[in-house]
């Protein structure tokens, strides 16, 4: 459901959760990446930071530069004209996995809770392409959906407590990249070479929200050689 005006609440001291609709989907995604891009475009000075959600954009401001009920009064002005914004054309990013093995160690369980082989796994993670719906639990992180109905997985029953950088994961309807060494609790089928994350970039997160990903196979050998090249967006 896309709520007719939007739902807040309070974050916090100088954070306001502005909500846009009660489901996860891309056509709520995308009003919420038109409210960020239109409250970039109208540059309240307050306004510190915007972050995107599934369904939701979170507001940082300066409550010593405006309060919070003129805050309100200034999203509420600019979702108004919601439909008059576009946000940015996304970004295109195709990005090569080692699946399966010490890459990808839950592709085996994932064949076998579905009934398949493991190359149908590898097609089927394939044969869509994913939206970046947000990003989030570590930096740079990237929550795409959505897989197609006959791979939707469950979580591990315990989560890993260390999962190797380039992970790619799969939990529920979505898919997700480890940009970095961390604990995690999706099912792990492949690896990319590719840095989701640098510090020292602007910007330094590789997948904004609204990009669109694809994934191609590549073989165990490739890894190395493909670390040292740039990503095609």
């Amino acid at each position: 459901m896309i709520y007719d005006s939007p739902h807040y609440r309070i974050m916090g001291d100088r954070s306001l959760l502005v909500e846009l609709g009660d489901d996860v989907s891309r056509d709520v995604n995308r009003r919420v990446r038109k409210l960020c891009f239109g409250l970039e475009h109208a540059q309240v000075a307050a306004v510190t930071e915007l972050l995107p959600g599934y369904r939701s954009l979170m507001v940082i401001y300066d409550p010593l530069k405006i309060a919070l009920p003129a805050l309100k009064v200034k999203i509420a002005g600019v979702f108004s004209r919601i439909d008059q914004f576009e946000a940015p054309a996304p970004n295109e990013l195709k990005v090569p996995v080692v699946y399966g093995g010490e890459f990808g160690p839950d592709l085996e369980w994932v064949a076998s809770y579905h009934d398949i082989p493991q190359q149908e796994v590898i097609h089927r993670h394939c044969a869509v392409t994913y939206q970046v719906y947000m990003i989030g639990f570590t930096p740079g992180y990237p929550y795409m959906g959505e897989l197609p109905d006959e791979l939707v997985t469950p979580r591990r029953d315990t989560p890993r407590v260390r999962i190797p950088q380039g992970s790619v994961g799969i939990a529920q309807k979505q898919s997700g990249i480890y940009p970095s060494e961390s604990p995690g609790g999706w099912q792990i089928i492949g690896r990319t070479p590719l840095k989701l994350f640098d510090p020292d970039q602007k910007p330094p997160s590789l997948l904004q929200s609204g990009d669109l990903v694809t994934f191609y196979p590549i073989k165990a050998e490739e890894f190395s050689g493909w670390k040292a090249k740039k990503p095609s967006k």
